[in-house]
């Protein structure tokens, strides 16, 4: 496996090729000025563009060991969106495919610091905003599967909710633990003044938890990102509890 996902680096690898090509296909068959419902502020040239940028901060975190200093945040001139998304995503596939999923690489998460964590982040960031445009431009949605979702829900758990809120400075303004299953894997999300943690659990652990939230993995994948709502999925427990995991998710992932 690579760093600590839970599914092999080569299906991160596989995932991408497929998703950008189902993004992609999905923005050409509406107008790019089209709003995307499901990631407020934004059009489908904007997600694309977005998408474009990812890939080229990625390549510079790993090329120059720290946060990138900057970029070309736009297509040049005569560029389109989605030239300028395939030439971000040649450049970093050549750095990614030229080393091992285990090779150290620089990362914002200090708990993986490996080529396998961009293999890994990418892939789920490429998959959300896929799912994105084809909402916004009314297309079938494509599946995603399960094992993969899982993952995607560990990430979104231990490196978003778990890493970044306290990169942002954001943490709970009550002591709260929600238990999340899917898939037949398990985590706890504890937040509270100070603090977010999340780790995976046994299934007797989440017993403890203030409130329990579980659904299948697609539908908790897009759940703990933001794409589909509370009834969507099983809750049970504290309702405050369940509230501030959300509202927290939805700053680490914004």
């Amino acid at each position: 496996m690579a760093g600590q996902a839970l599914i092999d680096h080569g299906r991160f690898a596989e995932a991408l090729g497929i998703e950008v090509e189902l993004l992609l296909g999905a923005a050409r068959s509406a107008p790019p000025g089209t709003r995307v419902p499901t990631c407020p502020g934004f059009t489908i040239g904007e997600i694309v563009r977005h998408v474009g940028g990812l890939y080229r901060v990625a390549r510079q975190w790993i090329v120059e060991g720290r946060a990138p200093g900057g970029w070309q945040e736009s297509p040049a001139p005569g560029q389109s969106t989605e030239d300028y998304l395939r030439a971000g995503l040649a450049e970093l596939l050549a750095e990614l495919t030229a080393h091992s999923p285990d090779a150290y690489a620089a990362s914002w998460w200090p708990a993986d610091h490996t080529y396998g964590f961009w293999w890994r982040r990418v892939a789920h960031e490429t998959t959300i905003h896929r799912y994105d445009v084809e909402q916004a431009a009314g297309e079938p949605t494509a599946e995603i599967a399960e094992d993969f979702a899982v993952d995607g829900v560990d990430e979104a758990l231990t490196v978003w909710f778990g890493q970044r809120l306290p990169m942002l400075g954001l943490s709970g303004t009550a002591r709260h633990s929600v238990a999340v299953s899917s898939g037949g894997h398990h985590w706890i999300a504890r937040a509270g003044p100070g603090f977010t943690e999340a780790w995976r659990c046994s299934a007797e652990e989440t017993g403890r938890a203030d409130g329990r939230v579980s659904a299948p993995p697609v539908a908790m994948y897009l759940w703990v990102w933001g794409r589909l709502n509370h009834r969507d999925v099983e809750w049970s427990g504290s309702d405050d509890a369940i509230a501030q995991l959300w509202a927290l998710m939805r700053l680490a992932t914004r």
